[in-house]
């Protein structure tokens, strides 16, 4: 009896060692509950598809094995760290409404016991849901809003991968001043005054507000004339008074934020009044949807967006090449700007979980603050993501960066987005001035 004593203290003692030495909550762990909050139907439901299917495609990179992909995601088959438990997607339509978004986010966090949450894509509703997370400490990793303010408000459970608009609006300006200094490739130095005046029309929900007041801001610092300042309301029927309002301010550039259906009115109307600026430019959002190229055809010939990611990057980053394969396979389009960072948003929180080693708040939490990925495990053209823990701009990614495309007719006759911003990696000669619709 006292043998058979002595043999089972050894093998609860054998036990105890074991699950000390298993990372916290790996040993019971067979999947992670991530929730997701995008737009899928209403006014941008078509990028809502794109952020959806970037993240899903990320998902299931996680939990596969796919050795031929060099990202460290890629080859674990799930968490490693966490016993190889899988991610699951909890996705939800927040339909642009802010409101909905808060109380899919306690939902998601009462009901579902989600461990974290991907989202929004609306500045307007990332706030809402990010301050339900700061409530029920739960982290939040936001890879498609771009309103700055989102990561000035000193939140401590919410990190931003993507560049904000600061970033973006500047390369606009960086890019005007590079086109009178003869930096645009295919393009001879254009006299500062044939571009130097400015009017701009932006949708006024969160992002677009925060956007036309960069506007203003930069062209005062740059030295522009902004003649014409408009903002108008989102999932608009009718445009006709705004674009009347912008071609009488005459000006040589005209700049946009808009969400996919406001884009194509926009255009749509501005072809109708036989509008030409010498620049068109839209602050991506509607501007870089496949819906986007579809519905317009030729009259887009010319028009200039800014995003993180086009089809070209393929041709300098194998991954990127590989990823956009296996995106287009499950969706028949390129990845874009959504979709790349919906991708890098859910490959930021596998990579959080890996080092955290646990589903605790706290070590996911301690881990995001810490994380460093390096740019070459990414599909976005980045230096990297690296949060910063100090300063302005709590949990803002300080490694991204931006891209400015034009819109430009193949060889196929198919419209592609070609690479004009930054300059040393143009990928083709800028159409410039605007031609005419």
């Amino acid at each position: 009896m006292k043998s058979w004593m002595k043999v089972g203290m050894f093998a609860l003692a054998v036990l105890a060692v074991g699950l000390w030495m298993v990372p916290s909550g790996a040993w019971a762990q067979k999947e992670i509950k991530i929730g997701v909050i995008y737009p899928l139907t209403g006014g941008a439901a078509a990028a809502g598809r794109e952020l959806r299917a970037g993240a899903e495609l990320a998902a299931k990179i996680a939990n596969s094995a796919m050795p031929d992909l060099a990202m460290p995601m890629a080859q674990n088959q799930g968490i490693k760290s966490l016993g190889g438990a899988k991610i699951k997607l909890i996705i939800k339509d927040h339909q642009g409404n802010p409101t909905l978004g808060a109380d899919l986010a306690k939902k998601l966090i009462l009901d579902d016991k989600v461990d974290g949450i991907l989202g929004c894509y609306f500045s307007s509703v990332t706030k809402t849901v990010s301050a339900v997370c700061e409530q029920y400490k739960v982290p939040m990793i936001n890879g498609s809003s771009t309103s700055p303010g989102l990561t000035e408000r000193g939140f401590k459970w919410f990190w931003r991968t993507t560049p904000h608009d600061r970033w973006f609006t500047k390369d606009l300006f960086e890019f005007l001043v590079g086109l009178t200094e003869g930096k645009v490739q295919g393009v001879k130095a254009v006299p500062r005054e044939e571009i130097n005046t400015l009017a701009s029309a932006c949708e006024k929900t969160e992002w677009g507000s925060h956007v036309s007041g960069l506007i203003e801001e930069f062209a005062k610092e740059y030295g522009f004339k902004l003649r014409k300042s408009l903002l108008y309301a989102a999932k608009s029927v009718d445009l006709s008074s705004e674009v009347r309002s912008l071609k009488a301010a005459r000006p040589d550039v005209m700049l946009f934020a808009s969400y996919t259906s406001d884009a194509i009115l926009l255009v749509k109307t501005l072809k109708a009044q036989k509008a030409h600026p010498k620049i068109m430019w839209g602050q991506d959002a509607g501007f870089e949807k496949p819906e986007f190229r579809e519905t317009l055809g030729d009259s887009i010939n010319g028009i200039l967006t800014r995003t993180v990611f086009l089809p070209k990057v393929v041709d300098i980053k194998k991954l990127a090449g590989q990823v956009n394969d296996l995106y287009k396979e499950k969706t028949g389009n390129d990845l874009g700007g959504a979709s790349a960072r919906a991708f890098t948003g859910l490959q930021t929180w596998v990579a959080v979980l890996e080092k955290a080693g646990s589903t605790e708040p706290q070590a996911i939490q301690a881990a995001a603050n810490s994380i460093e990925i390096p740019g070459k495990d990414l599909v976005v053209p980045w230096k990297g993501i690296r949060f910063s823990t100090k300063g302005k701009e709590l949990g803002q990614n300080v490694l991204g960066s931006g891209l400015i495309g034009q819109y430009q007719k193949g060889k196929d006759g198919k419209m592609e987005l070609e690479i004009v911003y930054p300059f040393d990696v143009s990928s083709a000669d800028m159409i410039f001035p605007f031609p005419e619709f």
